[in-house]
């Protein structure tokens, strides 16, 4: 009833030639066309060849040849249907194959009558291959079946991709696939509400009460928005979080002002300060990401009242606040925000004896915080000052360290910067603007 035809060639001793033999001899052992009792005998003989670039060779000359029912195949198939509408015997032969098991599989199923049942337990690259031969033969209750089996199991991230490829090649008929794909087609107003979603998102995540939730969910939206800038996040709706954020540290640190020192409230009011600070610098990450965190540093630097109450409550509560204006002086000094200098002196003016104030606790911090960031940002942001100003800053905190040490930042490279530029190299600017530089004898 069957036969492997390899008579023009050698045997190949490949092992991709051995698999391919095995999985077709597996698939006719239980063909239900080889029970002559129950079938009778066939009166089509059908051989399938491989493709001859398949494995590069190594089983381009396997074939294997069956013999089926015409009833069966011109019942169940168009394309069988067309080629055997005369009577008597016929010999098929399908050459050209992608994958001769799988191609003899289909025929099998030709068979059978719970087409799910027997597509059960298999992988989705497989259905996809049935898929393709079972639309190529025009096999339509094997179409159905298919696409049924593959509506109704999970996908890989690949497997997704694969699928999607496939209905687009195979032209199906779209009512077929629509309830396939939509899995992975979103209707076009769930593209326009990404701001409105993200927004419900977001103040989810800023209200959240378990801390260790709060902080993987913070960090899948973060991944998720830095790897497709195309989705649609509006100014608006960040801007609305900060000043949410904003608000909120407000409110912590003006109960903060009244707390009791006698209450055991002390680590609830830490644990809230340090929340909002973090959340305040998770959106502030998502600006600069999207380059829209030039409002924020101005919008920051006028945090006049916040930064009154930040004075006026002891460290151990509000070093957390402190760590902003350090995200910002790192995103300044590798330029990935542009802001004018008076904006960019203002949040220094209002927030630098905070930062200086501050620092010894954030370097207890431990990993949260990378002291020679910091202190390489801070640096670069004071040196795009003018020389006054960059002078009036380095010589307060020079006098700031030699009285507080490890417990203030060390910007001594900008220090040096400034004093060469200030006594050692100093450009001169003449007409044309053309410049010039004297070097200032010893």
């Amino acid at each position: 009833m069957m036969s492997v035809e390899q008579a023009r060639e050698p045997k190949p001793s490949s092992e991709a030639h051995r698999k391919l033999h095995e999985r077709v001899s597996v698939v006719l052992s239980q063909a239900p066309f080889q029970i002559s009792s129950q079938w009778g005998m066939g009166d089509v003989r059908l051989t399938v060849a491989a493709r001859a670039e398949a494995g590069e060779g190594e089983t381009a000359s396997y074939r294997v040849s069956m013999d089926v029912h015409r009833r069966v195949l011109a019942a169940r198939s168009r394309f069988f249907a067309e080629k055997l509408r005369r009577s008597g015997t016929h010999s098929v032969e399908i050459l050209e194959c992608d994958d001769v098991a799988v191609y003899v599989e289909a025929v099998v199923l030709m068979y059978c009558d719970e087409l799910k049942s027997k597509l059960l337990g298999m992988e989705v690259p497989k259905i996809l291959t049935l898929l393709k031969i079972s639309s190529a033969i025009m096999f339509d209750d094997g179409i159905r079946a298919c696409l049924e089996y593959l509506e109704a199991v999970p996908w890989s991230e690949e497997e997704e991709e694969s699928v999607v490829l496939h209905l687009n090649e195979l032209h199906l008929d779209g009512s077929r696939t629509e309830t396939l794909l939509q899995r992975v087609i979103s209707d076009p107003s769930t593209s326009s509400r990404a701001d409105e979603i993200f927004l419900k998102l977001s103040l989810g995540v800023l209200q959240a009460k378990d801390d260790k939730s709060r902080r993987e969910m913070k960090t899948l939206i973060f991944r998720l928005l830095e790897k497709d800038h195309d989705i649609n996040i509006s100014r608006d709706t960040l801007y609305q979080l900060c000043h949410r954020c904003l608000s909120s540290l407000i409110l912590c640190l003006s109960g903060a002002t009244c707390l009791d020192e006698s209450r055991q409230d002390r680590g609830t009011l830490m644990a809230e300060i340090a929340r909002e600070a973090d959340n305040t610098q998770w959106i502030v990450g998502i600006l600069i990401d999207r380059k829209m965190g030039d409002e924020f540093v101005q919008l920051w630097a006028d945090q006049k009242e916040l930064a009154v109450l930040h004075s006026k409550i002891p460290r151990m509560y509000r070093h957390e606040i402190s760590k902003i204006t350090a995200q910002l002086c790192i995103y300044i000094g590798k330029g990935q925000v542009l802001v004018p200098k008076n904006t960019r002196f203002a949040l220094l003016s209002t927030w630098l004896e905070a930062l200086y104030d501050d620092f010894g606790w954030m370097r207890m911090a431990g990993k949260s915080v990378d002291r020679k960031l910091i202190e390489e940002g801070l640096s670069r942001t004071i040196l795009t000052l003018p020389l006054p100003q960059q002078q009036s800053i380095l010589v307060n905190w020079f006098d700031r360290f030699l009285n507080r040490g490890d417990d203030c930042p060390n910007i001594q490279r900008a220090f040096e910067i400034w004093w060469r530029r200030a006594f050692v190299k100093q450009y001169v600017m003449e007409s044309q603007l053309q410049i010039t530089v004297c070097d200032v004898p010893h």
